[in-house]
């Protein structure tokens, strides 16, 4: 919550979120749906009640980036907080560090770590959620036109001025950790992590080893491991939908990874969960993952993952999943937890 004293909504387990002092449950909502312009269509209506039905399911922190949807996410996260008081208000993480262009949204974003962009765009998600203060706050990529150095320096300058709870990196490698860490304390990490993405395994291992958090995204491989999908489904994808043009959703990569969620279906039957709550218990038993970042475009897609929040996956489950990712060739990267 966002006020340390707040009690809890539900039973969902937590972890200190690194030395932030912020305790969050193992599971938060990813509002990258929400801002709808790289999912196809995506009913607004929709994205709040999913964002509510989050909260009372018991999740306590919400992740979203200008970037989705050109600040809409941002806008959908405030419409979804209307009304509830600062006391029962759920964390709220955004990024910063991509820019668009207003007259040509379509083009690439350009990754920009000057200051003052990075000032203007505080301000801006500020005002479209409707805060206060960020609560953790986070250089969405590494920068094309600043040093780590300066970018980070001036995340750290927000937190110390009290605009921001505590500053953050996302997809940054170990080097770029190193560099960053030499100038102040990274309270977090956001990488991607899932079953079948699996190369971030040595930047989660650094950041276990120096208290600094992890929370992973796309757990279910945006969408791929919740058995929702089929070769005929990837193909016809429409094209405003990022996904059409994923190399995950495409070819021999498509095959084995389907291969591998019908070899997950007889251990989530077992366990009497959905795939897509297995394959985020998956990430939660990694060591130095402290939670994982799930979206939803429905409450009833909320409702196919939130136990995944709660299963503690066995050694024999784990060994199992292992074996499946070496017999079917899905992926990359470590096929077990230490």
């Amino acid at each position: 919550m966002a006020n340390d004293s707040a009690a809890p909504r539900g039973a969902l387990p937590t972890r200190a979120l690194g030395q932030t002092g912020m305790d969050i449950t193992r599971v938060g909502f990813g509002a990258w749906a929400a801002g709808g312009s790289e999912w196809g269509a995506v009913d607004d209506a929709d994205s709040v009640r999913a964002i509510r039905h989050a909260l009372e399911c018991g999740i306590n922190w919400i992740d979203t980036a200008p970037i989705y949807g050109f600040g809409h996410s941002e806008e959908i996260v405030r419409r979804a907080l209307r009304g509830m008081a600062a006391t029962d208000r759920p964390y709220v993480f955004t990024k910063c560090g991509l820019v668009w262009d207003e007259q040509r949204p379509a083009a690439a974003p350009r990754r920009v770590g000057a200051a003052e962009s990075l000032r203007c765009e505080l301000d801006a998600s500020l005002r479209r959620l409707g805060v206060e203060r960020i609560d953790l706050y986070q250089v969405h990529r590494p920068a094309d036109d600043t040093d780590l150095e300066v970018y980070w320096e001036t995340l750290l300058a927000f937190q110390r001025a009290g605009k921001i709870r505590a500053a953050a990196l996302s997809n940054h490698s170990v080097a770029q950790l190193e560099r960053a860490e030499r100038i102040g304390h990274v309270a977090s990490l956001q990488p991607p992590f899932s079953a079948i993405r699996r190369e971030e395994a040595a930047e989660i291992e650094w950041c276990r080893t120096h208290d600094t958090a992890v929370i992973v995204y796309s757990p279910m491989q945006a969408g791929l491991l919740t058995g929702a999908f089929t070769a005929e489904r990837a193909r016809t994808l429409p094209a405003n939908d990022w996904r059409s043009r994923d190399p995950y959703f495409a070819g021999a990569a498509l095959e084995r990874n389907l291969a591998f969620v019908e070899a997950l279906k007889p251990i989530a039957a077992r366990r009497g969960v959905s795939l897509g709550a297995l394959a985020v218990a998956w990430v939660l038993a990694w060591p130095g993952v402290t939670g994982a970042i799930v979206g939803a475009r429905t409450a009833q897609q909320v409702d196919g993952w939130i136990d995944g929040a709660t299963v503690t996956l066995s050694g024999e489950e784990l060994e199992q999943i292992a074996a499946a990712l070496e017999r079917t060739g899905a992926g990359s990267g470590p096929v077990r937890p230490r």
